[in-house]
């Protein structure tokens, strides 16, 4: 006998993906405030039917009405976020579409379409009349893709409120994979100041900027550890003015990734050591650690284990996996609470042109979500 919560997803797919497009087509780059306040307003729309919305300057939080809700027994947070990296104007290039199976477009994968199954979860969890035991609540943030720096805070107090969080971020690989691990993100910045001066009449006297940061990017490049899964990046340098002067200044952007906190504190301690090679020149480092990496752990596999329990009876095996990119799901995970992630939509092109979701996999992720959002104890 068919599962009646696969059943609904089913019949409600149409829907479902009327709502996507309704949200991709509100471009929402996380650096247009107002854009992004548009899609939340689209959002907050479409959730006010289904529970108490309250809208703040870091989220849009929606407070679910569902069967057999007992306050003593907790709440389950889910993450989602409405802002993208496609800069405003992209659908006139990048139109959504369906074809080849699947949804195209700017943000469907990343992650319009995990929010939209979320809503679509727990309008079946309603209307099939599923008891869920625990509060639900569903926090949108407006600036995940740009580090969470506003609404970090208020994710983290939602998170010590609740017994479980759930991210609505799209899974691993076209398998769609769950993540049970992600590593630490940070960023630093190294300036370097020399000292001017003519490279053809007074080329002693000058103090190379340009020069003293290429030799300290060597030294940084070694701190990169396979062994660990470390990894550093210098991704962006700058430096100079002019061929025929000295460089006065020199500076680089340096992306690093952690799969454990201890790496973390290792890798702090090792820039801070950081000295220049010619005296006479100074560093100047800023940055650090800006997500915490999200470490496997007994809570977070417990709750994978209950996912996997849940796709088996919709006839999906659900695997999990561990990346490099971070989510807000870093935060939560940090503090102890036991977080599954990448349960969005299934797909591939996060971030790139060919963006897009497949259409075989919506009506069992959405039932997953709304399965696993009642077995959770």
């Amino acid at each position: 006998m068919a599962d009646p919560v696969l059943q609904w997803a089913k019949r409600h797919q149409p829907a479902t993906i009327r709502l996507i497009r309704e949200l991709v087509e509100v471009e929402s780059p996380s650096d247009s405030p107002q854009a992004v306040d548009r899609c939340l307003q689209c959002l907050a729309d479409h959730l006010t039917p289904l529970g108490i919305v309250r809208k703040t300057d870091a989220s849009l939080v929606c407070s679910f009405r569902l069967e057999g809700q007992q306050r003593d027994r907790g709440q389950v947070l889910t993450l989602g976020h409405a802002d993208t990296v496609w800069p405003l104007g992209t659908l006139r290039h990048m139109k959504f579409r369906r074809s080849e199976g699947r949804l195209w477009g700017p943000g469907v994968l990343d992650m319009k379409a995990g929010l939209v199954f979320f809503i679509s979860a727990m309008q079946a969890l309603r209307e099939l009349e599923i008891p869920v035991p625990h509060d639900v609540v569903l926090m949108i943030t407006p600036d995940e893709e740009t580090g969470s720096r506003r609404s970090r805070a208020a994710i983290e107090s939602m998170a010590k409120l609740s017994k479980a969080v759930l991210v609505l971020e799209p899974g691993t690989g076209l398998e769609g994979k769950a993540k049970t691990a992600r590593k630490g993100i940070g960023d630093y910045h190294l300036k370097v100041r020399g000292v001017a001066s003519h490279a053809g009449v007074d080329f002693e006297k000058g103090a190379s900027a340009v020069l003293e940061l290429a030799r300290q990017l060597e030294v940084i490049a070694g701190f990169t550890d396979p062994a660990t899964g470390v990894t550093v990046n210098p991704g962006v340098i700058s430096g100079g003015t002019r061929s025929n002067v000295i460089a006065a200044e020199a500076a680089a952007h340096i992306d690093i990734r952690t799969p454990r906190k201890k790496d973390a504190v290792l890798l702090e301690k090792k820039f801070r050591a950081l000295k220049p090679f010619d005296k006479r020149c100074t560093l100047e480092l800023s940055g650090g650690l800006n997500r915490p990496p999200m470490e496997r752990s007994k809570g977070g596999a417990a709750l994978f284990q209950t996912a996997r329990t849940q796709a088996v009876t919709l006839g999906i095996e659900l695997e999990e996996s561990a990346t490099g990119g971070g989510s807000d799901g870093n935060f939560t995970a940090a503090l102890g609470i036991p977080t599954l992630d990448g349960i969005g939509a299934v797909g591939e092109g996060a971030h790139a042109a060919n963006e897009s979701i497949l259409i075989d996999r919506i009506a069992d992720r959405v039932a997953l979500l709304a399965k696993l959002t009642s077995a959770i104890l």
